[in-house]
C-alpha cells in the first residue's frame, strides 16, 4: 500500500450472476492527485466506483476510502466522498442557485447561499446563477453539477465519465475544473474511455480490461513500455478539435 494513499484496493473482484466483472482489481490513489481508471465499455470501470462509494459490496478484497474501509465504514467513507455519474444529476426546473441551496441544506452546511454563491463565482456560473438549469449548455450543466459535488469539501471525488456527451468546449471547460480540484488538494478519481482526457489529466493511469489492470504507471512510465520513438520530421496537420477551437474562437471574438 502506498503511504498515506487516499484510495486503497486490492484483491477486487465482483460477479453478476456467472459473468465475472472484476477479477482481482489492485491500484492506490496518492493524496491530491488525479487518477484515470481507462477502459472500454463493460470493462468494469463503474463497478469499480460504486464499490468505492460504498453503492455496491466485493465478493471479495478490500478497499479503503480516506482511511476507512468500504466494508466495515461504510458511513466514514460516504462522509469522505462524493460521486459525479456519466450525467449531470441537476434539477433543471430550478436555478443554478437553488440547486446549491438544496444541497448545502440536505447536507446541512452553513450558511446554504454563501456557499451557493462562492461555487458558482469558481466555477465561472455567477452570472447564470438565477436561470434555471433547462436553458444551459452541456458544459455548464456539468460544471453545475461538479460544484454541487463539492459541497461540504470531500476530500475524494469519483468522476465517472465527467465528459460523456458532451461537445469539444464543454470537455476543455470540464478538464479545467478538474485540474483546479487536484490544485486545490482533492482527490480526484476519474473513469473515463477518452485516451486524450486521460493523458491531458491524469498523474497516474491505469488500464482495466476484462475485469483485471493490466498496466498502470504515469503517462512517461506507459510511454516506457513501446519501443524508443523514431525522430522523423513531418509536417504536422492541426486536429479536428483544434479547427473547431479555432473557428469558434473567433466567431464568439467578433
Amino acid at each position: 500500500m502506498e503511504p498515506n494513499a487516499a484510495i486503497h484496493i486490492e484483491g477486487l473482484r465482483k460477479s453478476y450472476g456467472k459473468l465475472e466483472v472484476l477479477k482481482g482489481v489492485d491500484f492506490d490513489v496518492a493524496r491530491g492527485s488525479i487518477f484515470a481508471l481507462l477502459g472500454s465499455n463493460g470493462a468494469g470501470k463503474t463497478t469499480v466506483v460504486r464499490i468505492l462509494a460504498t453503492l455496491l459490496k466485493p465478493d471479495q478484497g478490500t478497499a479503503t476510502v480516506n482511511g476507512h474501509d468500504v466494508l466495515a465504514q461504510p458511513e466514514r467513507v460516504r462522509e469522505s466522498i462524493s460521486l459525479t455519474g456519466q450525467f449531470a444529476a441537476v434539477d433543471e426546473i430550478l436555478t443554478g442557485r437553488e440547486n446549491l441551496i438544496l444541497i448545502a441544506k440536505l447536507r446541512q452546511v452553513a450558511n446554504p447561499r454563501k456557499v451557493a454563491d462562492e461555487l458558482l463565482e469558481r466555477f465561472g456560473l455567477a452570472d447564470a446563477g438565477d436561470r434555471r438549469v433547462a436553458g444551459y449548455s452541456g458544459g455548464m450543466r456539468r460544471r453545475l453539477d461538479i460544484s454541487m459535488s463539492l459541497i461540504g469539501d470531500p476530500p475524494v471525488i469519483f468522476l465517472d465519465e465527467p465528459t460523456t456527451g458532451l461537445d469539444p468546449e464543454a470537455r476543455i471547460e470540464v478538464w479545467q475544473v478538474i485540474q483546479k480540484l487536484a490544485d486545490d488538494g482533492t482527490t480526484v478519481l476519474l473513469t473515463t474511455q477518452y485516451l486524450d482526457e486521460a493523458e491531458k489529466l491524469a498523474d497516474r493511469i491505469a488500464i482495466l480490461h476484462q475485469g483485471t489492470i493490466i498496466v498502470s504507471g504515469t503517462l512517461e512510465e506507459l510511454r516506457k513500455l513501446l519501443p524508443p520513438a523514431q525522430v522523423e520530421y513531418v509536417e504536422r496537420q492541426p486536429t479536428l478539435e483544434e479547427i473547431f477551437l479555432a473557428i469558434v474562437g473567433k466567431k464568439e471574438q467578433k
